[in-house]
């Protein structure tokens, strides 16, 4: 085994992550519709902290109120929330666990019912009833991402991960398909990129050297190539702004789309970029002990776990005491779901992923 789970990671901005593993940034429409951190959340994320997960991140906290993404979303897109923010960061590392933000905007993705007007997009997308961005909304927009890291860091947050995956906002700018803007925005790899690039440079220069910036890429989906995806990739590296990259593989041993002749999977594609001081988290269907192993072994230095984190709060810890630990068989019941801190919310919103909560019917 390259490594042993309860090593420790020591980023670049000087952090340390006590373990391999980290929380992901898990959608669970928990908190206030104002954006106010609930106690369901809060209780949520501590278990998951009290579980030994290392690296606590939120769910994707939107940073405007236009680029709310779901009903019940944590905010970090207002000072009146710091209070909500600096209770969680406090008891996240009470437990030695990093306790670390994902700032979000929607664009189109926006739900016209949530945000009652209509969504935004880097260009005018009908199929999703969105207007394109003015420049002028674009500069507003990068403030914004800044402004919440800063507001996050007053918080007590040890640093924030930038989400550019998943056909959000960032996504948006970042694909050639939805992209479809002529100034410098638009266009290039360059110019579609430049967004992103703007948004890290300033939140470096503004939250300091000690903090922990991390961004989070998608290689395939929303219109993403895996091509494209690994030069950003690099080139966010060689800017030596961030301490992380986290790739959503959606799955880490699976043929890549764009290479179907591949002999490699899309993580030993991923594995190719040359990471310097950069460290990289993947997630996947990373599920079982076996599965952690396997990923921390390919050159991983630490793993995002979703789907076994909903069903073992604490995950990490049973991994470390077994390696060969598979997590419960679903379907589970409500109560289930119940002791492990989810609200009647969540398990709702987990009712959409076929055969995971018993059907009480």
């Amino acid at each position: 085994m390259k490594y042993n789970l309860d090593d420790s990671v020591t980023f670049n901005c000087g952090a340390k992550l006590k373990n391999r593993f980290m929380l992901a940034p898990l959608t669970n429409r928990q908190s206030h519709e104002n954006g106010q951190l609930s106690e369901d959340e809060f209780r949520w994320l501590t278990m998951r902290a009290k579980g030994q997960f290392g690296l606590v991140m939120t769910c994707a906290s939107h940073v405007q109120k236009i680029g709310k993404g779901f009903s019940g979303q944590l905010g970090i897109f207002s000072d009146d929330l710091i209070p909500g923010h600096t209770k969680l960061t406090k008891a996240i590392k009470e437990e030695g666990s990093l306790a670390v933000i994902q700032l979000h905007h929607a664009g189109m993705r926006s739900p016209k019912e949530v945000i009652e007007q209509k969504a935004v997009c880097p260009s005018e997308n009908k199929e999703h009833n969105a207007r394109a961005l003015t420049l002028e909304e674009i500069y507003q927009l990068k403030e914004d991402f800044v402004d919440a890291a800063i507001r996050a860091k007053r918080s007590g947050y040890d640093g924030v991960e930038v989400h550019g995956a998943h056909g959000y906002i960032l996504t948006q700018f970042l694909s050639s398909d939805i992209n479809k803007r002529t100034d410098k925005y638009g266009g290039s790899l360059e110019n579609r990129s430049r967004l992103l690039f703007e948004i890290i440079n300033e939140i470096r220069i503004q939250c300091g050297p000690e903090f922990l910036l991390g961004v989070r890429l998608s290689p395939e989906r929303f219109a993403m190539k895996l091509s494209e995806i690994k030069i950003v990739s690099q080139q966010l590296i060689d800017s030596n702004h961030i301490d992380f990259l986290d790739l959503s593989l959606w799955d880490c041993f699976k043929t890549p789309e764009e290479y179907p002749e591949s002999p490699l999977n899309i993580l030993e594609h991923i594995l190719q970029l040359d990471y310097k001081n950069v460290k990289l988290t993947v997630a996947g269907k990373i599920g079982t002990g076996n599965e952690v192993l396997k990923v921390l072994d390919l050159g991983v230095d630490f793993v995002t776990i979703g789907r076994s984190a909903i069903l073992h709060h604490d995950f990490p810890k049973k991994v470390m005491e077994n390696h060969n630990f598979n997590p419960i068989d679903t379907p589970v019941s409500a109560q289930y779901l119940k002791n492990e801190g989810l609200s009647d919310t969540f398990i709702t919103y987990m009712q959409r992923w076929d055969g995971f909560v018993e059907d009480k019917n």
